[in-house]
């Protein structure tokens, strides 16, 4: 589960607002360029890393290049490497949104995360869910629990859909019916 991809109709207007709104301010031209090339050779794993490196070179905290390196690693199912950068998305994200750098201590009072629009409190809850749904995913049951929590702390209208992931802890061990 891509916590930055939606599944419905809209992923790609979504997923292009956030990145010209947020995730593309700022981001020098090679690291751009960098980034659209390895989506080109996303199929040739080393290719596709080695601009992924590179944008990271040129541009190493930018969240573009953050989600473009979580994205590779997500999906060529290298969930250790993803997790990694779920975690650095979060302090990231924690930092855009002036929020205190541990997870546990964000309060639904300290940014506007009931307003989907608001792009930056929602690139908090996608790093969230990422770390959360990896830490299931890798076996951290406990901590992909309390990540989980959090998130229906923070957005308890659950408009990003880590209900789901509470469900799914919820169920594990019972006999499907």
């Amino acid at each position: 589960m891509d916590p930055y991809a939606h599944g419905d109709a809209q992923t790609g207007t979504e997923e292009a607002l956030l990145a010209n709104a947020l995730l593309g301010e700022g981001l020098p031209r090679e690291a751009e360029e960098h980034l659209w090339q390895a989506g080109l050779s996303y199929h040739l794993d080393a290719v596709a890393e080695r601009h992924l490196r590179e944008a990271r070179a040129l541009a190493p905290d930018h969240a573009a290049v953050l989600i473009g390196l979580y994205r590779f690693y997500f999906y060529k199912g290298r969930l250790a490497e993803a997790l990694e950068v779920a975690r650095l998305c979060l302090a990231k994200s924690a930092q855009e949104n002036r929020l205190v750098d541990d997870w546990r201590r964000v309060a639904a009072t300290d940014a506007a995360f009931g307003v989907y629009d608001n792009i930056l409190p929602r690139f908090y809850l996608f790093s969230l869910k990422g770390y959360a749904y990896l830490q299931m995913r890798l076996g951290n049951l406990a901590e992909g629990r309390d990540a989980v929590q959090k998130l229906v702390e923070l957005d308890p209208t659950d408009k990003i859909g880590a209900k789901v992931l509470l469900d799914v802890l919820n169920r594990m061990g019972q006999d499907d019916d």
